[in-house]
């Protein structure tokens, strides 16, 4: 595999010691907004957030061997499973959850390494991954209006924030459309600088909390059997576990993409079994600390693919920053001053991007809704998804919303006949290659 722009630093490659920390920080910086968010919206601790994607992608360079330079932050698609199974269970329950979805990781690996990965993508063709995805997106769409519009104290509408969010959004997409370079790439984080700004001079900041915490303050971990005792459920398994069979197919696509940028091919080298079980491994460590499940960013490639810097000790750099910035509290504790409205002004766009990148997964694989079979599967998945349809079983055991639409996209497309030729991988991923955009 060719790669047409000659690194300035290879994947094994040590920066110069002035130039470490900044190479580091812009990968850091890209990932910061987006990441943060995640725990923001499903009331996890942020400063946990930044430690477990830290650990995270150290222990992924780790089984990857170091030969793959990607950065794990938190994921997307994983928000509505959590905020599901906290209503059911507290956030003991989406740990546990997060956990077993880790080890689906595991197992996929363990099935790469003994047949490849074809039988994956039979399973999920585009048909299905890309009607999921939209799902994710828009399942998210009343979340971020109503943090954009309500005053989270009194649950009412504000004008003043809603302004807010507005000014923040403008902002966002300003920089997404005209900003090039590694501007270009951290609009999330310029957007929530400028909206907590604006904010700050609309009065609906509060510094009390940043001025009373210390600079250096562990964060709120949650360790299973020292600060709670985790309970295996069926209904929790049944939330969490098909999320990551959605995620391993975005998984594959940045690994193609990430190939393409650095010039190498890390499918077959160091192969996509460890880089799937280090991806695994990374929302195990998470779920085993308080934070939420973990991916590759897309923001991170793109990064790469602009600074021509594939170091994975630059990765490895972001990643201990990651974790010195979770352990301080006046970090954290101004990531929590973040008015609501500015969070939501920016999730109006992220969620919309992540929906909007599953309509142009069936676009760019040429799905034809003509066809009754592709137009049956995906109005089935996007109905059951945004809908919210449930399987109640019993009181302990129940399949809802994504998760449910994820499993009967499968089996329809499994089991209703004229199933068009299995699509080529690389064209199933290729619109990843023209727009590295946030990692759902």
């Amino acid at each position: 595999m060719k790669n047409n722009n000659k690194a300035i630093l290879d994947v094994h490659e040590k920066p110069k010691a002035a130039q470490w920390l900044t190479l580091s920080l812009q990968h850091l910086f890209a990932m910061f907004g987006a990441t943060v968010l995640v725990p923001f919206l499903v009331g996890l601790h942020p400063g946990v957030a930044l430690v477990s994607s830290g650990l995270a992608t150290l222990a992924y360079l780790l089984v990857t061997k170091g030969q793959i330079p990607a950065y794990l932050g938190s994921s997307f698609a994983f928000i509505t499973p959590i905020i599901t199974v906290k209503a059911l269970g507290g956030p003991e329950a989406a740990m546990v959850g997060s956990f077993l979805a880790g080890l689906v990781y595991g197992v996929v690996a363990l099935f790469i390494k003994g047949f490849g990965f074809k039988w994956l993508m039979r399973i999920l063709p585009p048909v299905v991954v890309g009607p999921v995805i939209i799902v994710i997106g828009l399942g998210l769409a009343n979340v971020a209006v109503g943090m954009a519009m309500n005053n989270p104290a009194t649950k009412e509408y504000s004008l003043t924030h809603f302004t807010v969010a507005l000014f923040t959004l403008a902002v966002t997409i300003i920089c997404s459309i005209f900003f090039r370079g590694i501007l270009g790439i951290i609009p999330i984080l310029i957007g929530i600088i400028s909206g907590f700004t604006f904010a700050y001079f609309r009065g609906i900041v509060d510094f009390t909390k940043v001025a009373e915490a210390r600079w250096i303050q562990a964060p709120e971990f949650m360790v299973p059997f020292v600060n709670y005792t985790p309970h295996f459920s069926w209904s929790i398994a049944a939330i969490m576990m098909p999320v990551a069979v959605v995620t391993i197919s975005e998984h594959i696509g940045h690994q193609l993409v990430l190939s393409k940028v650095v010039g190498r091919n890390f499918i077959e080298k160091p192969g996509l079994h460890r880089s799937i079980l280090g991806d695994g491994l990374g929302v195990m460590i998470g779920s085993m600390i308080g934070g939420p499940p973990v991916t590759t960013y897309g923001e991170n490639i793109g990064v790469l693919a602009i600074t021509r810097v594939y170091s994975v000790f630059v990765i490895g750099g972001a990643a201990v920053t990651a974790i010195l910035f979770g352990f301080s509290g006046k970090v954290t504790a101004l990531i929590s001053t973040i008015p609501t409205a500015v969070m939501g002004g920016v999730s109006i766009l992220l969620f919309g991007i992540i929906a909007s990148s599953g309509l142009r997964m069936l676009v760019d694989n040429n799905i034809d809704f003509g066809n009754k079979r592709n137009l049956i599967i995906s109005s089935v998945i996007l109905v059951t998804g945004i809908g919210g349809a449930a399987l109640k079983f019993n009181a302990n055991f129940e399949i809802a919303g994504m998760a449910l639409a994820t499993m009967i996209g499968i089996f329809l497309n499994l089991v209703l006949p004229g199933k068009e030729k299995e699509q080529d991988l690389n064209s199933m991923f290729k619109a990843e290659s023209k727009d590295n955009g946030t990692a759902a």
